[in-house]
């Protein structure tokens, strides 16, 4: 029997990349194995956030490549012991040294109004989340800071220059469609990462006749399986309505009768 971890960590690395194209960003997606063997440890990767959880398993397992020699992660660059900015990880990759970072989202298409771009309309399940601002991030902050002057000094240490260093990204994700709208055209985005839909508390009312599992957040990883406690529609829609009162979309899995299951969010939005 597979504990949680392992299988939020099977989750993780069976993810996509949230993209291939160059016209998403200019700093190209790393190539990671999609399976790997079980974790020695469990508790290693306890008391994890979501994002920081799925980093772990990142990193966990380009370390077991023998193409990769790692160097460090979580390198913080400060300043007047100011933290200023964070490099999530450097190692050499079949000898050439890489500078990473990671990412791995969950993005809802939200169509209730127009946008500019056509990455606009992803937004995380509460609606505080953008994919627009997370890239704005990356490319504006995060990939730069390794360009400055207070950077050098750290790179010294490990005997690397910035002119040296391949910057590549790690940027996985699940996406959601509007319930019913499964035409919707998420380009440039990967197709592959579609996970499920999402919809509101009236319209799950279409799935009165099904069972219901509402995982953990940090087995938002996980792939559905048959192997939860399935919760009967009424004993659901309380548990869903309680946290769309706190203005907090869960994920749900939805068993059909047949034994199909789907995974989606119920918005509070």
């Amino acid at each position: 029997m597979h504990t949680p971890t392992q299988l939020r960590y099977a989750g993780c690395l069976a993810t996509p990349p949230l993209w291939k194209s160059a016209a998403v960003s200019r700093f190209p997606q790393i190539e990671l194995p999609q399976t790997t063997g079980p974790l020695e440890n469990d508790a290693n990767f306890e008391l994890y956030r979501l994002g920081k959880l799925a980093e772990a398993f990142i990193f966990h397992a380009l370390k077991q490549e023998s193409s990769v020699s790692w160097i460090c992660d979580n390198l913080q660059i400060q300043q007047d012991k100011r933290t200023v900015g964070e490099v999530d990880a450097l190692f050499y990759y079949h000898g050439r040294p890489v500078h990473l970072e990671v990412a791995y989202k969950l993005y809802l298409y939200d169509n209730r109004k127009k946008y500019d771009t056509p990455l606009g309309p992803w937004v995380g399940p509460n609606h505080k989340d953008r994919l627009v601002l997370k890239l704005h991030k990356l490319h504006r902050k995060q990939f730069p800071l390794l360009q400055s002057e207070l950077a050098h000094t750290y790179l010294q240490q490990y005997g690397l220059a910035f002119e040296q260093l391949q910057q590549r990204l790690c940027f996985k994700g699940q996406l959601f469609l509007p319930y019913r709208q499964e035409e919707i055209d998420i380009a440039p985005l990967n197709r592959d990462c579609i996970t499920g839909f999402y919809l509101t508390l009236d319209e799950l009312r279409a799935f009165r006749d099904c069972t219901f599992f509402i995982p953990h957040k940090l087995d938002w990883l996980i792939a559905p399986h048959q192997q939860v406690h399935w919760l009967p529609y009424p004993e659901a829609e309380k548990a869903i309505r309680a946290a769309i009162d706190k203005q907090r979309s869960p994920m749900v899995w939805i068993r059909r009768k047949k034994g199909t299951i789907k995974k989606g969010f119920v918005v509070f939005w």
